[in-house]
């Protein structure tokens, strides 16, 4: 059992402290390598879960948990994980959830949208501005924007400019 205490509270401080899953690796490595695994087993941890869909830092979170505690270590980790950005999140959707009907949440959110697309159209202006093959990234991000006013599921649209993607940069 204190084995187990021992795992929940490693991660808890660890999603309690970063917000991403490389910070969370750099902690993880900080906080175990010399002390509960060495450093090859956590290089095996960080690239098993780096090659599997989802998450990189639970699946990270469940191979350490694993490795140190067997399957209830894994759960163990997992919750420890999950549990501050579930409560945080709820807590965050309790508040709006009180505030909703306030006339300044909804001129905050009108506040945030101009904001938000400049952020955007600054994102894509370093993405084209920084890459050597200009016209091709171009050409795909003009035929995405036709693609979506057509209503084309967007789902659909990456995985054609992903598939289109692979002839066009080689």
């Amino acid at each position: 059992m204190e084995k187990w205490l021992q795992i929940f509270w490693l991660f808890l401080k660890i999603n309690l402290l970063t917000t991403s899953g490389p910070a969370s690796a750099g902690l993880l490595y900080k906080e175990t390598v010399g002390r509960l695994m060495t450093e090859e087993e956590f290089i095996e941890a960080v690239g098993f879960s780096s090659v599997l869909p989802g998450s990189d830092a639970l699946q990270l979170a469940m191979f350490v948990g694993y490795a140190l505690g067997g399957i209830p270590g894994a759960l163990v980790a997992l919750l420890g994980s999950i549990l501050p950005p579930t409560v945080l999140m709820l807590t965050i959707v309790t508040l709006l959830q009180r505030i909703r009907g306030e006339a300044w949440v909804s001129n905050f959110v009108q506040g945030l949208a101009p904001a938000v697309a400049v952020l955007m159209v600054l994102v894509a202006w370093k993405i084209f501005g920084e890459d050597a093959r200009n016209w091709k990234a171009l050409f795909l991000a003009l035929a995405s924007f036709i693609a979506f006013q057509l209503k084309v599921p967007p789902a659909l649209v990456l995985l054609a400019s992903g598939l289109i993607g692979i002839w066009l940069f080689r």
